[in-house]
């Protein structure tokens, strides 16, 4: 009750006062180009703080109006859980604030962390594979070393294989020559024949499981 009659009696003040403040504000917007500008605007309808009050007016005392007692204690209650309430949600606020760049404070670190890490990583990565090429490439060479030399030993080993059966032909070429001095041939059929008549051989006879001869008949 005491709220609505302050809020017209200040309504009513402040109509008044804009009404008085009308004319002067007119004149303050008057074109420039028509007049010089004045060093004091005089403003009708308004006083000064220290201008005396008026004839009418001197003996007025401000009294405020009446309060209700019960109704100030229902809006002194109303304004304290206003006010716990208004403290309640700034401290949730605060603390929903402070979460909240605690949170980027952390990410922001495990982020720096995480980049670290990844660095770090990726150094020991790249040493790792460095490592690995080196190693690939050592074993890549002595394979191809070893391969060189498998290579050019059975290169010499064909070449010795090749040599040994050469010489084997040649001693076959060599014995079957040898050999071939003793073949009966037509041209020296005739003289075998003599020769095998003058040195007859008797093969008609018997050997025991030792190999000697045991027995022998004469030819007839």
């Amino acid at each position: 009750r005491f709220r609505a009659r302050g809020q017209v009696h200040g309504g009513a003040q402040r109509e008044v006062g804009g009404a008085a403040m009308l004319p002067a504000l007119s004149r303050c917007w008057a074109p420039l180009s028509r007049r010089p500008l004045p060093l004091l605007v005089p403003a009708r309808g308004r006083k000064s703080r220290h201008d005396p009050p008026a004839k009418s007016k001197a003996g007025r005392l401000k009294v405020p109006p009446p309060v209700d007692p019960a109704e100030l204690l229902v809006v002194s209650e109303r304004y304290r859980q206003y006010r716990l309430v208004l403290q309640a949600l700034r401290a949730e606020f605060k603390q929903e604030v402070l979460r909240k760049q605690h949170e980027e404070l952390r990410d922001r670190e495990s982020g720096v962390e995480a980049m670290e890490e990844h660095q770090k990583l990726m150094a020991w990565n790249n040493a790792e594979n460095e490592r690995l090429r080196a190693k690939r490439e050592e074993r890549l060479r002595r394979e191809e070393e070893e391969l060189q030399d498998r290579k050019l030993q059975g290169a010499l080993n064909h070449a010795t294989l090749m040599e040994d059966f050469l010489k084997q032909k040649e001693r076959e070429v060599l014995q079957l020559q040898e050999e071939a001095r003793n073949f009966i041939t037509p041209e020296n059929l005739d003289e075998r024949i003599e020769e095998c008549l003058d040195n007859p051989h008797n093969y008609n006879f018997a050997i025991d499981k030792d190999g000697r001869v045991v027995k022998r008949s004469v030819p007839s």
